[in-house]
């Protein structure tokens, strides 16, 4: 009876265990150069090097490591609403009037196809759905609020606040 070790695995068997260990355990390079990226996507592998304390090309495979295993799923730019014109945020709770057949999925094609909302949230609590608005005035609000969600079918009940003051943003 002949016991394999760990690096006697053949080599097509290595590269899978590697890659399993690997999507597996992130360790603390990974985890800062995935933390690092989250702050400014648009980092280089040699200012990632002088962060982490390894090589540029070590930053490089690592890098590609997390891209390819899903940690890093993308990479964006953070726009300033005001800039573009977008100078009200509004946090939007719903709740359906009935969960019954597809009513669920629906609504959520519609919140997909609405420009003003930012992001969107199934939530456990006292409402349905959260919605993060982005318009550009209070009447462009009343228009979606009036126009969009209060007409749709399923929508039971809309509250909403108006974000006075934004006092922590993260793209995480």
């Amino acid at each position: 009876m002949r016991i394999s070790l760990f690096w006697d695995v053949p080599r097509t068997n290595f590269a899978k265990i590697q890659k399993i260990l690997h999507e597996a355990v992130m360790d603390k390079f990974d985890r800062t150069i995935a933390l690092s990226l989250q702050k400014d996507g648009s980092l280089t592998n040699n200012q990632l090097a002088d962060i982490v304390n390894l090589s540029p090309s070590q930053c490089s495979r690592r890098k590609s490591a997390l891209e390819k295993s899903g940690v890093i799923e993308g990479y964006t730019a953070n726009l300033n609403a005001k800039a573009m014109g977008y100078n009200l945020r509004a946090v939007v709770r719903i709740n359906l009037s009935s969960h019954h057949g597809k009513n669920d999925s629906q609504f959520s094609n519609f919140i997909a196809s609405c420009d003003e909302v930012l992001e969107a949230y199934s939530v456990s609590g006292d409402a349905d759905y959260v919605l993060s608005v982005h318009v550009q005035d209070l009447d462009s609000f009343a228009d979606f609020i009036h126009n969009k969600l209060l007409p749709y079918p399923s929508v039971g009940q809309v509250r909403s606040e108006i974000v006075l003051k934004t006092l922590k943003a993260s793209a995480a």
